[in-house]
């Protein structure tokens, strides 16, 4: 019978250090099974089962030019390399760096990827922290930037023959639920010779994993999904190639960048239920998708599960499920808007998404407020959409909630 646990010896990049730790490394098991072992029972010393915090700043030389595995923890904490290989398996990627922030794993990308004059290609319906990100560093002169509507096949083959150096794809995209084809976009930049990297964080490893589809590079916000208890801030980047994964970590380092010690011991602490809880929050997001199609006073809803959704097709083949968020426009005015809002009680009204508790925002103001009323237009973002990150609750009290707020909408 085969067995999908192997365990042997591994080493941190080579340019971290040569020293040699044990780990148990996951070989062909399933997301919900590496997000549990992978990183699990490997303290020789006490025997925990699950890896202690290293709050130590700094660490000792055996004796002069004689450092250990690690010697300051910015460049390499024994926590933050037990994550960073989790992410690693779980995405199927050579190497992770944790970094601070979803944003800061973003900005490594481009420090490292991107020099004035080089071009980056995104999604014109991309997050709005990414795109207020790449507009300012754009205006600096840091790198030159095109938004170009992914899907529009013709417009994104002319982008492509401009020869960018690198492609960031976003699918689902932020927060209109898009879908675009990750294997066929990574072929045309393959050709172009530029780099493709995969925003997963709408559907984490358990739903998507861009590197099998050809993608070099995945990005997360890891405050999301990954950490899924709205109480931590991190990022990360996953590398397709051994190179990469050691080019970023160097610059993570450089430019001090990567996660502390106890974040890291959060970020694991979350990933340890991140399949039990997406799946959940998947079955919830359908239910409420259902109830909203038959809701009068929702004008359009965005969710990649309905039939209905140009990109169902495709998520279907590149996707193991539709994730757990959906947007809608309400057919009403300002003052609707806040009544609805107003009424809610277990919709909190917050940025964010991923967590457990059900969230609600408004993009226009909120999640996409550093994009120009002309950009959002362009990208399709109208004053009257609200995005939902469906979270665990029972999914009949979450309709009750939306129920008793669209009729408060709809009272004048």
């Amino acid at each position: 019978m085969s067995r999908c646990i192997d365990v042997h010896i591994f080493g941190r990049y080579s340019s971290l250090t040569s020293k040699l730790r044990q780990r148990v490394e996951i070989m062909g098991c399933k997301p919900a099974t590496i997000a549990v072992q992978s990183g699990a029972n490997i303290d020789e010393q006490y025997g925990c089962v699950v890896p202690p915090i290293y709050l130590s700043s700094t660490y000792n030389f055996t004796g002069f030019r004689e450092p250990r595995a690690h010697d300051y923890s910015r460049r390499g904490n024994p926590g933050r390399d037990v994550v960073q290989q989790v992410l690693a398996d779980l995405e199927g990627g050579a190497g992770a760096v944790m970094t601070g922030s979803g944003m800061s794993a973003i900005h490594l990308l481009c420090t490292v990827f991107l020099q004035p004059g080089d071009l980056l290609v995104a999604p014109h319906d991309c997050y709005g922290g990414s795109y207020r990100l790449f507009d300012s560093l754009s205006r600096r002169g840091a790198y030159k930037v095109i938004f170009v509507d992914q899907a529009d096949d013709s417009a994104l083959k002319q982008a492509l023959a401009q020869k960018p150096k690198l492609v960031l794809i976003e699918t689902p995209s932020n927060p209109l639920l898009r879908i675009v084809d990750i294997r066929y976009i990574c072929g045309l930049a393959q050709e172009a010779g530029a780099l493709t990297v995969v925003d997963n964080t709408f559907l984490s490893p358990v739903l998507q994993k861009p590197l099998d589809l050809g993608a070099d590079l995945v990005v997360h916000s890891c405050t999301k999904y990954l950490n899924g208890h709205s109480d931590l801030i991190a990022g990360a980047i996953i590398a397709k190639d051994p190179a990469l994964a050691e080019d970023l970590a160097w610059w993570a380092n450089n430019i001090g960048v990567t996660g502390g010690a106890f974040d890291s011991y959060l970020l694991l602490r979350g990933i340890r239920t991140l399949s039990a809880r997406v799946l959940l929050q998947q079955s919830n997001a359908g239910v409420i998708a259902a109830y909203l199609q038959r809701q009068p006073a929702v004008k359009k809803l965005y969710y990649p599960g309905l039939k209905d959704h140009p990109g169902h097709g495709i998520a279907l083949q590149q996707q193991t499920g539709f994730g757990a968020m959906l947007s809608f426009e309400l057919n009403g005015d300002e003052q609707a808007m806040r009544r609805f809002l107003s009424a809610l009680k277990l919709f909190t009204l917050a940025e964010s998404l991923g967590g457990v508790e059900s969230l609600i925002s408004h993009t226009a103001t909120m999640t996409h407020a550093g994009m120009s009323a002309a950009a959002r237009a362009q990208a399709g973002i109208t004053d009257a959409l609200l995005r939902i990150s469906v979270g665990i609750e029972d999914s009949q009290d979450l309709i009750a909630d939306l129920e008793n707020a669209f009729q408060a909408a709809a009272t004048r």
